[in-house]
């Protein structure tokens, strides 16, 4: 794979964008812990698994009796 190879140029050229970034940091460090807690901590305490400890049919029949129950 040489230097002219399209993929490495595109490697480069973000490569080099992010190393002289200065505020750009701080800002992609807050994204990244907002999207931390996003889906990390919020689907623990918010989005239960229901399915735990069932078996595949019985996943399948509540998610049809789900489904069928919300078009009531």
């Amino acid at each position: 794979m040489g230097k002219t190879n399209v993929f490495y140029r595109v490697w480069a050229f973000y490569r080099d964008g992010f190393r002289s970034m200065t505020i750009g940091r701080t800002l992609w460090a807050l994204i990244l812990i907002k999207l931390f807690i996003m889906f990390a901590i919020l689907k623990v305490f918010f989005f239960p698994n229901q399915f735990r400890g069932l078996s595949a049919e019985e996943r399948s029949m509540t998610v049809i009796e789900n489904l069928s129950r919300t078009g009531e």
